[in-house]
């Protein structure tokens, strides 16, 4: 159905809109090219909530060229006005011959909308191309609006035989520079990062992205609000928050009161079975917090309990090729596991990348295409 001139355009377009992720919520991610025939006339993305959308950038960009043309947007245009005009309009104004839209949109309020004010008015419009890839470049977005929660991002580093430290708890650095820079790519695409008490305690970590991108929101669970006040977590010189997390009547108030003299958020919520912080609550509290994607970068024990609870949506495996072995030595993913093998997650969309010597494993865990069920 798709010709070799669409899969490129929107490959291309697909390219330019992961541009925006990390920077757009509350909107999402979109990228956009104004074609013709075997020529590139206009490109562009969304940059940022409130700006200019993908499809604006690439009309402006093609000018008088884009009458007649093609329009490849990865997102169903809009057309209804928030903080910008509808982009059909637009599109509309521009004389576009023919559209190509990687997936409707996921809001129920408005899917469908932009499509059919296009073909109403005599507008070619085509839906579907590589719409997998489309769907889950706004993953976070779709998610957030349909269910009010952040999609979450599970993140490790390891050795080939799962162990992120030694017996000892010594674990720097076991992957190389390339993955620990697409690392924190990852920490820039996503809203919030977040660990747990024992990774303050242990590393002092600041949580910030070195790939001068934005800093995402740091926040760390801590039940009973032990962390040290003066740790740097508590004093750092960013644009985002940090929010620590603790349980409803484990902390003093005496405690809670230095944590936030030192600019830190803190947030509670209700006891788990094990009097530990609450994770759906986390996830809830974020979402209502406006987080649409959430990395979850801590240990064994807090990844373990986002795996126990099932809320992983997509997963994130640096494998360096080093065998750490030894049965007290630290593993990727703790909790309480599987019971047995045929219940166990599976990845799906599983894609492989080589990082000089280190390799990235990742993959879905959830079905994006459920959420347009």
């Amino acid at each position: 159905m798709w010709s070799r001139e669409d899969i490129k355009y929107m490959r291309r377009a697909l390219k330019f809109g992961k541009k925006g992720l990390g920077y757009t919520t509350p909107n999402p991610a979109v990228g956009a090219i104004v074609a013709r025939r075997d020529m590139i006339l206009g490109e562009g993305w969304h940059q940022k909530a409130g700006t200019l959308h993908a499809e604006i950038h690439a009309l402006r960009a093609a000018g008088d060229r884009a009458r007649g043309a093609d329009l490849y947007v990865t997102l169903e245009p809009c057309n209804h006005t928030g903080r910008t005009p509808p982009c059909t309009h637009a599109i509309l104004q521009a004389g576009i011959r023919r559209v190509v839209v990687g997936t409707s949109d996921p809001n129920p309020k408005v899917a469908g909308g932009g499509i059919e004010f296009l073909r109403e008015k005599g507008i070619e419009v085509e839906t579907g191309c590589l719409r997998d890839e489309c769907r889950l470049l706004i993953a976070p977005f779709t998610k957030h609006i349909l269910t009010g929660m952040p999609w979450v991002r599970s993140k490790v580093a390891c050795s080939l035989d799962g162990r992120t430290a030694t017996r000892t708890g010594h674990s720097k650095w076991i992957t190389n520079q390339k993955a620990r820079s697409s690392g924190h790519r990852l920490r820039e695409i996503s809203d919030a990062i977040l660990v747990g008490k024992g990774t303050i305690v242990a590393d002092d970590p600041q949580l910030t992205c070195r790939t001068g991108g934005k800093d995402p929101i740091r926040v760390v669970l801590d039940s009973g609000l032990n962390i040290d006040p003066s740790s740097r977590i508590c004093h750092m010189k960013s644009s985002a928050p940090t929010v620590i997390i603790g349980v409803k009547g484990r902390a003093t108030d005496e405690h809670r009161q230095a944590m936030e003299a030192s600019g830190t958020q803190v947030w509670f919520t209700s006891p788990d079975g094990r009097n530990r912080v609450n994770i759906i609550d986390v996830l809830r509290m974020l979402g209502d917090f406006g987080v649409q994607s959430l990395l979850v970068e801590g240990g064994a024990t807090i990844n373990g309990a986002f795996w126990d609870q099932e809320v992983v949506d997509e997963a994130f495996f640096y494998y360096a090729p080093m065998v750490i072995g030894g049965k007290d030595a630290r593993p990727a993913i703790g909790g309480s596991g599987s019971v047995e093998v045929g219940t166990a997650k599976r990845l799906s969309k599983v894609k492989l990348r080589k990082l000089g010597d280190n390799w990235l494993v990742r993959g879905l865990v959830t079905d994006i295409d459920s959420f347009w069920s």
